[in-house]
């Protein structure tokens, strides 16, 4: 089984306004990108397909799904804390719990992405805490939340250029969090590989890297620096890498994600062709 997973992050906003969306407007963009490649992502037996959408556009991408598809909607993380049968009945203003996520159909969350790492990071510096291991605790949480409400989870790990000289270690402690489950898809970020102007690393280091990731945790590893179809074709040749996760599809002129250009690279990936 291959997993492909798509990250749409904030690219919802229009050039206008600073962003990046000319495709789908308004309300219509969730909806309107799952039309765009539902009938062909239904070709493909052998792989899992997931998008992680803004909490706005949940609902309208979730109702545009065609039963029995193999496309599953997620969203982008949960709150480290749940609603529960005699517990917490619903008062997280501000915040999505993972009961709330699975009610309204989400299969999927994403998990510790680098710019989640990020915001808790800040955070705990506000707070003048210099123990960043809670990053990590937390997003257990979250995780363990995940699961018990139904969700398969994407838990994003990856070093960045000052840890590159103990990115073991790095990448140890961050998969420590993560409780045995079957439910589970680990994405190695190499955060710093990852923007304008830096160099991504070749295949023998991911390689390398998806390796040592198998030796701790049982459960696929995915590319998530960027699948994109530069790369394509060279992640597909990696027997130890289980797919990728793809943002945007075009990184240069009118910058964006593009749904034919996504479903190009689903192609070259999973067959090699364009």
């Amino acid at each position: 089984m291959k997993y492909i997973f798509l990250n749409l992050k904030r690219f919802d906003v229009p050039p206008e306004k600073g962003g990046v969306n000319r495709i789908f407007q308004g309300n219509m963009w969730g909806e309107g990108i799952i039309k765009a490649v539902n009938d062909e992502l239904a070709t493909y037996d052998d792989a899992c397909f997931a998008l992680f959408f803004p909490e706005a556009h949940l609902l309208p991408a979730q109702n545009a799904l065609v039963a029995g598809g193999n496309i599953s909607i997620g969203c982008q993380s949960v709150h480290f804390d749940n609603i529960s049968p005699g517990g917490n009945f619903g008062a997280f203003t501000s915040s999505l719990p993972a009961t709330a996520a699975a009610a309204i159909g989400c299969g999927w969350t994403i998990i510790g992405h680098c710019e989640e790492r990020n915001k808790l990071k800040a955070i705990l510096n506000e707070g003048n805490c210099n123990d960043l291991s809670a990053v990590n605790r937390i997003l257990g949480k979250k995780v363990k939340c995940a699961l018990d409400s139904g969700l398969r989870v994407l838990y994003c790990v990856g070093e960045n250029e000052s840890e590159q000289a103990t990115k073991e270690e790095v990448l140890k402690q961050q998969l420590n969090a993560l409780p045995k489950s079957t439910n589970i898809v680990v994405a190695y970020e190499p955060v710093w590989a990852i923007g304008p102007g830096k160099t991504p690393p070749e295949a023998g280091y991911i390689r390398e890297i998806s390796q040592y990731i198998k030796t701790l945790v049982d459960c696929p590893v995915v590319y998530g620096g960027g699948l994109k179809s530069e790369n394509a074709r060279m992640l597909a040749e990696i027997e130890s890498i289980d797919g990728g996760l793809i943002a945007l599809t075009r990184f240069s002129g009118e910058i964006g994600f593009y749904p034919e250009e996504y479903l190009e690279i689903v192609k070259k990936y999973l067959k090699g062709e364009v």
